[in-house]
């Protein structure tokens, strides 16, 4: 049997430490663990069990001293350090109740005179849009499943709709029930009434006093002016109505945006790959282009463009968020070689070869590389 690892070396903290100091331990550790941070990573789930068990036993004063005093075997034969079966934390219960006492409403529950009052879950949508609608803004109708206060009791969970209640039976009223295991006693949230402490007295029929009910909802969404690829869009209150009067959760739209067929984006900027002809590219000229704000900008062409020379049109990019400032646009010009030529073209460009073929000034960078190549040679 493997021996198990030290609870302070999981935790990463000095033994001594102080309450503070492994609590913010513990917070480090738990959030680089966290089975949401390493999706599908056994090996980082397991470590996130670990280091629950390691502060469930530290945090308490009376389960640190005798983890100091006697190690692990103190909690041997005695069901594991706090009760949960084999010394060690199931997500269906432990975890969660660990992370509530921890961080209170960063983990979706608010705490009032030692009773838990349950936020409404958080939920998540994805939205696909086009280049040009990041660019201007746009939109878009969002269809979520989530749950709704039932109408019935108006989320009293009541059928009197006056969220009449009793002091739980179990808790009585304290939210939290005890248990003893071994020498310890262990306190967790009460599986009767959630952590609220009461009871509905005259459950809905509806909604079996839940409060809330399932519903697919469609919500419009506005999408910012210049909005990037991955943004998360927060919708505070728009997520699951909380049970029993509890405040909502909220809403999170993750924005994908769709490639486009003429524009590439890089930040507040704006690329457009424009092929020219060769002709065109040797004795210059003007060009219309189209800009991702719709409308139509010209550029002048000078003699002797080469491939991957940029022209630049100053403001045509994308706003920045939260600010007035904008990108810019390049133009990024392709030259290409003319293919299924007449017979004419055929011509006119052997005739155009034979004049280039007794002049260097024309192709500067063709003769340069030549003359190199001559060089090396020469040296071999």
């Amino acid at each position: 049997m493997m021996a198990k690892t030290d609870y302070y070396e999981l935790l990463g903290a000095r033994r001594g430490a102080s309450a503070d100091e492994l609590k913010k331990a513990y917070r480090k550790m738990a959030m680089q663990y966290h089975p949401d941070r390493n999706p599908g990573d056994k090996a980082a789930e397991q470590r996130f069990k670990d280091v629950n068990e390691a502060y469930d036993v530290l945090k308490d004063d009376q389960k640190r001293a005798a983890y100091d005093k006697f190690g692990h075997a103190a909690f041997e034969n005695g069901g594991g350090p706090g009760g949960f079966g084999g010394g060690g934390f199931g997500f269906e219960g432990g975890i969660g109740d660990i992370f509530e006492q921890m961080f209170g409403e960063a983990m979706g529950g608010r705490r009032g005179g030692g009773r838990a009052e349950r936020t409404g879950a958080d939920v998540r949508a994805a939205v696909e849009i086009d280049l040009t609608q990041a660019f201007a803004g746009t939109k878009v109708e969002v269809r979520v499943p989530t749950r709704v206060a039932c109408d019935a009791c108006n989320g009293t969970g009541s059928a009197d709709k006056q969220a009449s209640s009793d002091n739980c039976p179990t808790c009585g009223g304290a939210g939290r029930v005890r248990a003893q295991q071994g020498f310890f006693v262990v306190e967790r949230t009460c599986p009767t009434c959630g952590g609220a402490g009461r009871t509905i007295r005259n459950p809905c029929r509806v909604c079996a006093g839940a409060g809330t009910l399932p519903r697919e909802r469609t919500l419009s969404v506005a999408i910012p002016a210049g909005v990037e690829d991955g943004t998360r869009i927060r919708l505070s209150g728009e997520g699951e109505a909380g049970g029993k009067g509890a405040p909502p959760g909220d809403l999170y739209v993750h924005v994908a945006i769709r490639p486009h067929a003429i524009f590439q984006r890089d930040g507040a900027n704006v690329f457009c790959r424009v092929p020219l002809r060769m002709s065109q590219a040797a004795l210059g000229g003007e060009i219309e282009v189209p800009a991702i704000d719709g409308s139509r900008a010209r550029v002048k062409i000078p003699t002797g463009t080469q491939t991957g020379d940029q022209f630049r049109l100053r403001g045509k990019g994308f706003s920045v968020l939260r600010s007035t400032q904008r990108g810019d646009m390049y133009i990024q010009v392709a030259v290409e070689t003319p293919q299924n030529l007449t017979r004419r073209q055929r011509e006119l460009l052997e005739e155009f070869e034979r004049e280039a073929g007794g002049s260097t000034s024309g192709s500067p960078e063709h003769e340069g590389f030549f003359a190199k190549v001559k060089e090396f040679f020469e040296g071999l």
